[in-house]
């Protein structure tokens, strides 16, 4: 064989070899960054957002479906930015943005935040006990044992083992793909709906709308997961790696979306069945889909419910101790980090607590938090955009044009609707 050729074999060999060599180190280095991204979307279909997507499929039907893509879309380009700014500057939301604009606007923003957060927790239990009595399980002995367990989960456990059980968690959203199936809805007319948008010019679709928005782009997810990437430890040189976990996490979550909207559509409105709660969605799947469609549905509602459960507080906790200095972080033991204990603690006996008391209206404290959601919304990306392209802070990683459109588009459009809702509810007062 010509020399020259043997070294060109040679040659061609070694490149191979790197190529794999790179290929399984950066997998491996996804494999260490991967979690904030995909925990963080996947906690958006908690019950609220269940709730939310079926009332959504059997009120509407497949009209609302179209909405998905332009609201995934920006829900990449929101968390990349979150995810971007964490690996960047190492510093949660609510520490730059009291850093950056005082400590009473910090204030005003974690209240607000508060309040949101509590409303979903309620929801989050309130959809435990409504998954498991589907099973037969009263919520006096569900929401206590799955409140307690929750609280244990994060307070005796460790952020690598805590983050790996959340994993092994969103795992378990498949059972949504999977009812959908089984309601065997006509492909065609779902893509059709899917890509061709409608319009209903009424308060009651607009606030859908926007509760939809709400659920799927939420305020706690931006300090939750701009918190989670800089407790990981997440740097500039892995970001790129990063925001893929961002991604896959956005786009797993409005599939699971979709096939929700789809299940209720084609089962529940085409029927005329009017619900009010994901537990009602349920349990009507299993006359017009059959039992299978139904458990799955149920089971989904729990694991998503517990899953929410044991975030939401957390996401609490971090942004209130970020936002006044407190030190935080799962695994400190209390005396090291005694505010965030608390907070997470009071946020879960608040939220299991409200649940437990009789005749509470339930299903109108989950609607209206999705919708107060959508409403906060448009000032946390205001912050967060104001933030980013900040060149002192965030230097060559600020944004550029294509991301600074979708999300000033983002931040527009939910303003506009929200005083749409607000005109059109003060004029009806007045009618």
């Amino acid at each position: 064989m010509p020399p020259e050729l043997i070294h060109r074999t040679t040659t061609g060999e070694i490149a191979r070899q790197r190529e794999g060599h790179n290929r399984w180190r950066n997998f491996l280095l996804f494999l260490a960054v991967m979690g904030p991204g995909i925990i963080t979307a996947n906690v958006d279909n908690d019950a609220g957002g269940i709730t939310t997507y079926s009332v959504a499929g059997a009120q509407f039907g497949t009209k609302l479906l179209w909405s998905l893509i332009p609201i995934t879309l920006a829900l990449i380009v929101v968390q990349e930015m979150g995810s971007r700014m964490g690996a960047v500057t190492g510093k949660g939301l609510s520490d730059l943005i009291r850093e950056h604009y005082g400590v009473r606007v910090t204030f005003w923003i974690l209240l607000a935040m508060l309040i949101c957060n509590w409303g979903n927790t309620v929801a989050e239990f309130s959809g435990i006990a409504s998954s498991l009595q589907i099973f037969g399980i009263p919520a006096q002995i569900s929401v206590p044992i799955c409140a307690v367990l929750v609280w244990l989960l994060v307070t005796r456990g460790n952020a690598r083992w805590v983050e790996k059980i959340f994993l092994v968690a969103c795992v378990f959203y498949i059972a949504y793909p999977i009812s959908g199936f089984l309601a065997h809805p006509p492909w065609k007319e779902m893509l059709i709906a899917t890509v061709v948008p409608q319009w209903e010019n009424n308060r009651a679709f607009v606030s859908m709308l926007i509760g939809t928005v709400g659920t799927t782009i939420a305020p706690w997810m931006q300090f939750y997961l701009q918190s989670a990437v800089v407790e990981k430890g997440v740097s500039a040189e892995t970001y790129a790696l990063s925001r893929l976990d961002v991604i896959v996490g956005c786009i797993f979550t409005d599939v699971v979306a979709f096939f929700i909207i789809v299940s209720c559509a084609v089962t529940l409105n085409r029927s005329g069945i009017h619900i009010e709660t994901a537990k009602d969605a349920a349990l009507a799947l299993a006359p017009l889909a059959g039992k299978y469609c139904s458990l799955l549905f149920s089971f989904g509602l729990f694991n998503a419910s517990f899953f929410a459960a044991s975030i939401l507080p957390l996401s609490t906790a971090y942004t209130f101790c970020e936002g006044f200095g407190w030190e935080q972080g799962i695994g400190k033991p209390y005396k090291d980090a005694k505010q965030f204990h608390w907070l997470y603690t009071g946020m879960i006996v608040l939220g299991a607590g409200m649940v437990l008391i009789p005749k509470l209206p339930l299903i109108r404290i989950m609607v209206f938090t999705q919708v107060v959601n959508g409403i906060l919304l448009p000032f946390i990306l205001v912050f967060m955009l104001r933030l980013i392209n900040d060149k002192k802070l965030m230097g060559r990683y600020r944004n550029g044009p294509w991301f600074n459109g979708i999300a000033w588009g983002t931040t527009i459009i939910m303003v506009a609707l929200t005083v749409y809702l607000v005109v059109s509810g003060v004029q009806d007062l007045f009618a």
